[in-house]
């Protein structure tokens, strides 16, 4: 049975390391539209593709008319989103869930997990994924995004550098977690952050959801209950998800 909220994939046609990445294909159809029909067996009330590009448009509306053009000056899919639920008229407390349109193999249990983060928590503005970190090098990297949560599942804090630290004990790995960049909000929080410049935490750590934590927002976070397959940000993601998917 479909529930009241909504899943928006932004799909930007430019990318920096893997060019017109969304039209790619990948086992006779183009990235995008594999993203589209995992989201559809997610149970959302709409799910939405969101682009800038009117090529991306003509090839999304091969397979659903479900697309929206969104301004081509948006910084982040943050912003694409938000412009969506403020073209669609979404009330403030709607939950949308954030796909990104280079996760062909985004399991639709993920998806769900997220949206129901939201529906159960009335308090949370935000809601998202991590999994178990499990190795020193994982744990050190910092393009590796770690997160600590509170016994109910608030997060407490983002952060590139090794968290929780162990300085203490430097050679044993502590109990750590990864956030996987998959994001549901409230269209209100939406508005808030998109209104809102970014804050010193933000700036430093390069990580957006810090923004929403610097204004108090109430972000939930829980262990994926799957695992989550590739995105494709570069030609070995492309190979590996076709092979995959053949």
């Amino acid at each position: 049975m479909n529930e009241n909220f909504k899943i928006v994939i932004p799909a930007r046609l430019s990318s920096s390391r893997l060019p017109r990445k969304v039209l790619l294909d990948i086992a006779g159809k183009p990235l995008v539209q594999h993203v589209y029909e995992r989201c559809v067996q997610v149970g959302a009330s709409e799910v939405i593709v969101a682009t800038d590009s009117a090529e991306v448009a003509d090839v999304v509306r091969g397979f659903t008319p479900d697309v929206v053009m969104t301004d081509i000056n948006h910084a982040s899919g943050t912003d694409r989103v938000a412009e969506v639920a403020r073209l669609q008229g979404w009330s403030p407390e709607t939950p949308v869930v954030n796909v990104q349109g280079d996760a062909p193999m985004i399991p639709p249990e993920s998806v769900r997990q997220v949206a129901d983060l939201l529906l159960d928590n009335s308090d949370a503005a935000l809601a998202t994924l991590c999994v178990p970190i499990e190795s020193a090098e994982e744990y050190a990297d910092t393009n590796v995004v770690k997160v600590t949560f509170d016994q109910t599942g608030r997060a407490l804090y983002f952060s590139r550098s090794p968290i929780p630290s162990n300085a203490r004990e430097p050679d044993v790995i502590p109990t750590a977690w990864r956030h996987l960049g998959l994001y549901g909000y409230r269209v209100s929080a939406l508005e808030t952050l998109t209104n809102t410049p970014p804050c010193d935490l933000e700036l430093v750590e390069h990580l957006e959801q810090l923004r929403a934590m610097w204004l108090g927002m109430d972000i939930r976070i829980a262990p994926a209950v799957v695992s989550n397959g590739p995105d494709v940000d570069t030609e070995a993601d492309l190979e590996q998800v076709r092979r995959l998917l053949a």
